[in-house]
């Protein structure tokens, strides 16, 4: 029983690419570092509580992602991009996946009591904008957005877990994850361009077209620029920070030069692999930032 245990388990988290977690993860720890430089860096509890963060953001997504392959197992049946996926190819079963959705529920919300009374009460409302991604697709073409603000809330709230309080200028840490997850989102769909249209979906793809979303997608990334240079001048950090933001810009431009309208054959590289770096490095340079110039060097 227990080996069948670990195999549901395997095959769960290589179902939801549990090592995905590293896109998002890396902004939450951003917003940690900066509610801490506004704290002084009081280090009491510290290694407990950036645990805890870590665990709730793990968990949510997790959550989060296992409910949305669970709601579109029969979408996901009929696209040839996705019907080699474990539920629609008959090798993880509903049940299972369900109670891996409610156990990850559960962790995250014991994560929120562990951080503070504040980050319990805004837990429910957290894995509401999490999940409520997975039914977009059925009635918006904005979609894209709001799976970018359901990664986007997650260094408003590694803030939150900080100061058990939220402080507007983090929004734009929030603004800037939004419309980069929004970006990529729109070039990885592209691929299900004409499913969409043939299902009734909704998405920037079916709804401009394939170049005039890599457009959109093109005006997001550099959206997410602007909102990181205003997060630099809210918090007034130093030269490292505005390092990473070119850095950033410079791996969104080759994402870009990776696809065109007529040619997606390299768009695993630009979604998975650039966006991997952009993540762990932005919070290189910006923690490197944060550490560094407190100390006045």
């Amino acid at each position: 029983m227990a080996q069948e245990f670990l195999r549901k388990l395997r095959l769960t988290l290589e179902m939801i690419k549990f090592e995905h977690s590293v896109f998002a993860l890396p902004f939450a720890l951003t917003g940690a570092l900066l509610a801490l430089r506004e704290e002084g860096f009081a280090t009491k509890g510290l290694a407990w509580k950036l645990l805890w963060i870590v665990v709730a953001m793990v968990s949510a997504r997790s959550a989060a992602m296992a409910f949305n392959r669970l709601l579109d197992a029969d979408i996901d049946g009929r696209n040839p991009r996705t019907k080699s996926r474990h539920i629609p190819a008959g090798l993880l079963g509903k049940t299972f996946g369900w109670a891996f959705v409610a156990g990850s529920s559960i962790v995250f919300c014991a994560a929120a009591w562990a951080l503070n009374p504040l980050c319990l009460t805004l837990a429910p409302l957290a894995l509401a904008v999490v999940m409520v991604y997975s039914f977009t697709k059925r009635f918006t073409s904005f979609s894209h957005v709001v799976l970018g603000f359901a990664l986007g809330i997650a260094p408003a709230a590694a803030w939150i877990a900080i100061r058990a309080s939220l402080d507007p200028r983090i929004l734009w840490l929030t603004a800037a994850v939004t419309f980069w997850t929004a970006g990529f989102d729109i070039i990885y769909s592209c691929q299900d361009y004409e499913f969409d249209q043939r299902e009734g979906l909704f998405s920037i793809p079916k709804r401009l077209g394939l170049a005039g979303a890599l457009w959109v997608a093109r005006l997001f990334h550099l959206a997410m620029l602007a909102c990181l240079i205003a997060l630099v001048q809210s918090f007034a950090l130093g030269w490292l920070s505005l390092a990473g933001v070119a850095l950033v810009a410079c791996l969104l431009l080759y994402e870009h030069s990776l696809v065109k309208a007529d040619d997606f054959s390299r768009v695993d590289a630009a979604f998975f692999t650039v966006n991997g770096y952009v993540s762990v490095l932005f919070f290189f340079f910006w923690s490197a930032d944060i550490f560094l110039f407190r100390r006045g060097i």
